[in-house]
């Protein structure tokens, strides 16, 4: 009877670990193939070619991102191409908001969704960068 009982303490060990696994990958491979956020320091302030030669459209626009944990919805403001503001404007995930409430300003400092991975909150972190690449991507020129 023993081995019995071993065997299925195996069998379902290793069936969560399959199931974690893929599901580290996928969020890992997902967060692998989001380039970067750009920025075009290039342009003149002011003037009508800055918003021709422009990455972004000034404004607010808003981004989601979400995961097996839950969601976070931001709101992503750029002028002149340079992030000037970011606000978490829904929080629905399984874990406290106060383990990614940094990362709006970290976005700030490195005009770039590619903030460093919160220990302990790695679901809340990737739905936070897939959310502000949301923005981003919707407020792209072009």
């Amino acid at each position: 009877m023993a081995k019995m009982d071993t065997k299925w303490v195996v069998l379902c060990t290793a069936a969560i670990g399959a199931i974690y696994a893929a599901g580290y990958y996928s969020t890992e491979t997902t967060g692998a193939m989001q380039a970067p956020a750009t920025v075009n320091q290039d342009h003149v302030e002011n003037s009508s070619i800055t918003q021709i030669n422009s990455k972004y459209k000034n404004g607010t626009f808003y981004g989601t991102g979400s995961n097996r944990r839950g969601t976070i919805q931001l709101a992503v403001t750029l002028k002149n191409d340079r992030i000037t503001d970011v606000e978490i404007t829904n929080f629905g995930m399984h874990y406290s908001e106060r383990d990614v409430v940094d990362l709006p300003q970290e976005v700030v400092h490195l005009q770039s969704a590619q903030v460093s991975n919160v220990s302990g909150a790695t679901y809340s972190t990737q739905a936070f960068k897939d959310a502000v690449q949301n923005a981003l991507a919707q407020a792209l020129n072009g």
